[in-house]
């Protein structure tokens, strides 16, 4: 049996301590995923409700606005990722890193600081417009920014637990992303200045966090890896020829529209269903202790059983969980009185529960993506052919950007569908059917979506171990 040949039919042997990463490398790189996720919340969680509410657009048009500059990042993600492949040997990526950080940050900000439009559609268009930027700014961070993480080790349980610290970072620009912002403008008023604000506070957080990334990661890492200049034509039959990639971008894609839905009405759910915006920072933190302290967990259910099978297991309860949010409702007893939280309901209760086991799963399946991603690269270079780490990278976080802008179009359209009624200057009252729709987009849809991805998933073990 061959060298190459025998690291394909075990694509998770262990490498010597030279692929080892440095804790601080770890560190560094994990925190730009803050800045990352902050902005991928952006147009998940807080762009649909500040369209909705702030500017009086549609929710099928808002949910346009969003997909169009994510339709573009399809070709542009790809783009990116070539482009930094051919200029690595010579600028490495880190002027990707840098310039990307910079102008996504100020586009983050422009993206809530302003309200005063003549119209909806005329506040639909330039949102779309500094959105389309923005997106493009992101693509130039976080396609090079997926790369590294394949270039880092060749050690595929490194690679996790590189990724593991990611999560770690991710989870806190949730909570800022998801659990702080949207409180955060309610408790400054509620207005179109209160947003804006928001946007400068978090806009500083993402640039500080992607320029530590930028500058802290060793711009050599990778740099052996690199292969002879081709064509685009080329590089591309590379990356048909490897079906273990294909098989995990698909099944991410349809993963990814199953997650937005459910994003994109997260803040409606605690306004309108749960009936207490208040309780969703609670939820987010009670969920980020659950991403964050089922990462040991993962490691060794994955070393265990293999990722392969831990990721059925995460993918699995998330489902489970997801589908119980059907029957949410607001809660009308007082069942405990609880510190800094004060008297909770029975559901508020449920509702924090749902938090942590979502945390736990949805950190499992996360991390466990992004490594079966690196574990395809890995097998690529295993069996002698060259890789062009930034265009796999860019091609797999152009379907994570198409599912999270399809996610909220379709969410968009279920809430019109259910007769959401748009506002301008902040929430109005829904009618229970609106309520209903929003829930739909929380439970059974996301839920749905989840288990058709794992249909796709059950072709990925026979194409990783095929010669």
């Amino acid at each position: 049996m061959t060298e190459s040949t025998a690291a394909v039919s075990n694509p998770l042997a262990t490498e010597p301590d030279s692929a080892r990463v440095s804790q601080k490398v770890m560190i560094l790189y994990g925190l730009g995923q803050t800045g990352a996720q902050l902005f991928r919340d952006a147009p998940a969680v807080l762009l649909p409700l500040f369209m909705t509410t702030m500017l009086g657009i549609s929710p099928w048009l808002a949910g346009i606005v969003v997909l169009i500059p994510k339709m573009w990042v399809i070709f542009c993600d790809p783009i990116m990722g070539s482009y930094s492949d051919h200029l690595k040997p010579k600028v490495a990526r880190r002027p990707f890193l840098a310039g990307g950080a910079i102008l996504t940050s100020l586009t983050f900000i422009a993206l809530f600081a302003f309200s005063g439009f003549p119209s909806p559609t005329i506040a639909a268009l330039v949102v779309g417009i500094v959105f389309f930027i923005a997106s493009t700014a992101f693509s130039a961070f976080s396609v090079p920014y997926l790369a590294v993480a394949s270039e880092l080790s060749s050690d595929p349980h490194e690679r996790t637990k590189i990724l593991s610290v990611r999560i770690v970072f991710a989870v806190v620009g949730v909570i800022m992303g998801v659990g702080l912002a949207q409180p955060l403008v309610f408790m400054l008023g509620g207005d179109a200045a209160a947003w804006r604000t928001m946007a400068i506070i978090f806009g500083t957080v993402c640039l500080g966090a992607m320029l530590a990334t930028a500058y802290g990661v060793p711009k050599d890492f990778g740099a052996a890896h690199h292969s002879a200049a081709k064509s685009v034509r080329e590089r591309f039959a590379v990356v048909r020829e490897n079906k273990p990639f294909i098989v995990m971008t698909l099944t991410y894609l349809v993963q990814s529209i199953g997650q937005a839905s459910s994003y994109a009405v997260v803040g409606f759910i605690f306004l309108y269903a749960v009936g207490d915006i208040n309780l969703l920072l609670p939820f987010v933190l009670v969920m980020s202790s659950g991403s964050i302290s089922s990462q040991p967990v993962w490691l060794k259910i994955s070393r265990k059983i293999g990722k392969e099978g831990a990721f059925w297991l995460a993918c699995g309860g998330w489902i489970l969980v997801t589908i119980t949010w059907f029957w949410l409702e607001p809660g009308t007893d007082k069942l405990a009185t609880l510190p800094v939280l004060g008297e909770v309901s029975t559901q508020d209760l449920l509702v924090l529960v749902r938090a942590f086991i979502i945390g736990c799963t949805n950190a499992g399946f996360s991390v466990l993506s992004f490594s079966l991603l690196t574990d395809t690269i890995s097998r690529q270079k295993a069996l002698g052919k060259s890789v062009d780490e930034g265009l796999f990278s860019g091609i797999f976080s152009a379907v994570e950007k198409l599912g999270f802008a399809l996610g909220p179009m379709l969410a968009g359209l279920v809430l019109s569908i259910a007769g959401f009624e748009s506002s301008v200057g902040g929430a109005v009252d829904q009618d229970a059917g609106a309520v209903k729709g929003m829930i739909l987009c929380y439970s059974l849809i996301p839920a749905t979506i989840l288990g058709l991805s794992l249909l796709v998933f059950t072709q990925y073990k026979k194409a990783m171990h095929q010669a």
